[in-house]
């Protein structure tokens, strides 16, 4: 697959690219646990099918010390024993958050509460606002057909 537009070399992607840093960032700093970040990336990315954060989110994962087995089994998670209850629940939100078009209504008030009794205040949103960040990116890639496979660890540190 060739990408429809060289993202590295566009000016507005360079700039984007900063404001989203500082919300990565922000997220970073409240406290949401790292596993957790990356385990909703991956899910995410799985959803929408966007092989390129899929790439970089399993190869970050695996440098900040995850399995095989648990990257393995993100998109059987519901199956799957290796998982927390926290991590579990943010799974599931960010399953109904990344089908938000196929739910009338939107989140289940029961998917808000599990989330909401293992992430507190700026936990919680910044769960809200990964989730909300990681679907950005992943219809940027697959708009744009970046190719999976070349990401390296810290490429875009």
């Amino acid at each position: 697959m060739n990408a429809r537009v060289n993202l590295a070399e566009s000016p507005i992607v360079r700039q984007l690219s900063k404001s989203f840093g500082g919300v990565v960032k922000a997220i970073s700093d409240s406290g949401l646990p790292r596993a957790v970040q990356e385990l909703v990336m991956i899910r995410a990315s799985q959803i929408n099918g966007c092989g390129f954060c899929v790439d970089m989110h399993t190869k970050d994962a695996v440098a900040e010390g995850e399995t095989d087995q648990r990257l393995h089994l993100v998109a059987a998670w519901r199956e799957a024993t290796v998982f927390t209850d926290a991590e579990r629940a943010a799974l599931e939100l960010t399953e109904q958050g990344t089908r938000i078009a196929d739910a009338a209504g939107g989140v289940p008030d029961a998917v808000w509460a599990n989330a909401a009794k293992h992430y507190e205040g700026d936990r919680l949103f910044a769960l809200v606002s990964l989730i909300a960040l990681i679907n950005a990116a992943n219809r940027t890639n697959v708009i744009t057909q970046q190719p999976a496979g070349s990401y390296r660890v810290g490429q875009f540190s």
